[in-house]
């Protein structure tokens, strides 16, 4: 069981806590072991915007498989509390992955976890960030950046991308697409991939058989299946089936099969132990061959990692 333990503090961002947090409350209803612990420094806590969170837990001994928020707050307006910052370092201490939202940043920086660490803030605030902490390696126009246990992100919504790619990483990219789509949001893989996402696109329709169809396909795109098969899935005749898809989504199904096939392939490839090869069979591509093919005619290039 993971625990995933929010930190509050006087002043800080509602969003900040309410995003992330929706995302692992769905993600725990849908089976993803994981403890959702809401502490604070004190037990009472007003927010930013003037909610406050009462009753709150102290911070619990924490442990090496932790995942630690700290919410931002409005810079300047007031100081850090000395024992948030007492409260992250043991955090960090203990081998915790540290998580900042937005200008949470700071308080990271406060506790030299950012020395010499890759990190991102709210893009009003990376200056000012550069200024304070000149060890860490703070850049623009990111989502977010993971730098060993230290996951730094941007402006307040992006908690809930960052939340996303952790659950990414522990579930993988079809449960992450399903929590997404329940939160009707985007699901961005890292902070460099682009702002959409096929396992949303081609889904803005009201026909229920298409739509079984791609649920299929997104749970088994190393499958093979014809167009029998997937008419079959969806109710349909093959004829009324390939008419109703490309009406439903404006593509085809081998189409939107290939897409699925390519946008798994991508997060593969940041696997620096898998070739080509391996990841064109894992994704479903007759061979690695194939896969380039595809990946030239869609992004342009070929795909840039070793071959077997």
């Amino acid at each position: 069981m993971r625990r995933v333990v929010f930190i509050l503090y006087p002043g800080f961002e509602i969003l900040d806590l309410a995003g992330p947090l929706q995302v692992f409350d769905e993600s725990e209803k849908r089976g993803h072991e994981v403890e959702i612990l809401i502490c604070g420094i004190h037990d009472s806590v007003r927010s930013e915007q003037g909610l406050v969170a009462a009753e709150l837990a102290p911070p619990p001994r924490f442990e090496a498989s932790d995942w630690v928020f700290i919410p931002g707050h409005t810079v300047g307006k007031v100081p850090i509390p000395r024992e948030l910052v007492s409260t992250v370092k043991e955090a960090a201490r203990a081998g915790s992955r540290i998580i900042s939202a937005c200008s949470g940043a700071f308080v990271l920086g406060e506790a030299g976890l950012l020395d010499g660490k890759s990190c991102t803030t709210h893009w009003r605030r990376v200056d000012e960030l550069r200024d304070r902490f000149p060890r860490a390696k703070v850049q623009d126009d990111r989502l977010f950046i993971e730098d060993g246990n230290v996951v730094t992100c941007g402006g307040c919504a992006c908690g809930i991308d960052l939340a996303l790619y952790l659950i990414d990483l522990e579930k993988g990219p079809v449960f992450a697409s399903k929590v997404a789509r329940e939160l009707i949001v985007f699901l961005r893989r890292d902070s460099g991939h682009p702002q959409t996402s096929v396992y949303l696109d081609y889904r803005s329709h009201d026909n229920p058989g298409v739509h079984a169809v791609q649920d299929w396909l997104v749970e088994n795109q190393a499958k093979p299946a014809g167009i029998e098969d997937l008419a079959r899935m969806g109710g349909m005749s093959v004829r009324n089936f390939a008419r109703a898809f490309r009406e439903a989504t404006g593509t085809t199904p081998g189409e939107y099969r290939t897409l699925l096939r390519l946008e798994r392939a991508m997060i593969m490839l940041n696997n620096p132990g898998m070739t080509v090869e391996a990841v064109a069979a894992e994704c479903g591509f007759p061979d690695a061959r194939s896969l380039r093919r595809q990946w030239k005619k869609r992004y342009g290039l070929s795909p840039r990692r070793k071959e077997a």
